[in-house]
């Protein structure tokens, strides 16, 4: 089934922007820096944005930390990296890592921030778990993961779009998170917040991790 997955999301990178654009009425990305723009990041931080896709979130994240800082996209798929190295290609500070999401190859309390854009549902089985385990550990204590989300959109043929997106991933369950994102993230993290935006077809979940010190 992972293999299927990989061959999917490799095939799918050519035409995976024009298909959240359309979802999330975001021709320009204004979303995504939206997410950026609200993640507490500052010059000289690490950031990792987690199954970055194309990469979409990069730049929008290299602006905050600035050149002394370091910008890692990580994703399973080639496809999609490959993509992602097309827009990234001239900054010295940004990296494509190609990896699971359930299995980082980074250090504990590596990164500041941990950003995830138009993904989460998709993690399937156990994967989910093993993931938020993995932010929890590769984040600094007191330190936030951003999840940026679809709504389901009224719009019945962009809907039906998103449904047969959602069939290789087992569509009854991506729905039941797409619906409950809160709940499922707050088995895990000490707090959290949702950001409505502007276009009301995306959510955003600040989801911060405890501090070493219980009273901080």
């Amino acid at each position: 089934m992972k293999t299927y997955r990989i061959h999917y999301y490799n095939a799918f990178s050519s035409f995976y922007d024009r298909f959240v654009s359309l979802h999330s009425v975001d021709k320009e990305g204004k979303l995504r820096k939206l997410l950026s723009d609200v993640s507490p990041l500052e010059k000289g931080d690490t950031v990792l944005d987690l199954c970055t896709g194309t990469g979409s979130m990069l730049t929008h994240l290299n602006d905050k930390v600035g050149s002394s800082g370091v910008v890692i996209g990580s994703d399973f798929s080639h496809g999609m990296l490959k993509e992602g190295q097309k827009k990234i290609g001239h900054y010295a500070n940004i990296f494509l890592v190609e990896t699971d999401a359930a299995c980082l190859p980074f250090r504990s309390q590596a990164f500041n921030v941990v950003t995830c854009a138009y993904a989460f549902y998709e993690l399937q089985g156990d994967a989910q778990d093993k993931m938020l385990k993995e932010v929890i550990r590769v984040l600094k204590p007191g330190r936030p993961f951003l999840v940026m989300e679809h709504d389901l959109p009224r719009n019945m043929f962009i809907r039906t779009l998103l449904y047969i997106r959602l069939l290789s991933m087992g569509l009854r369950r991506a729905i039941t998170i797409l619906k409950h994102e809160k709940e499922i993230l707050e088995r895990y993290f000490a707090r959290v917040e949702k950001i409505s935006t502007p276009s009301g077809r995306s959510k955003i979940m600040v989801c911060w991790t405890a501090s070493k010190d219980p009273k901080a």
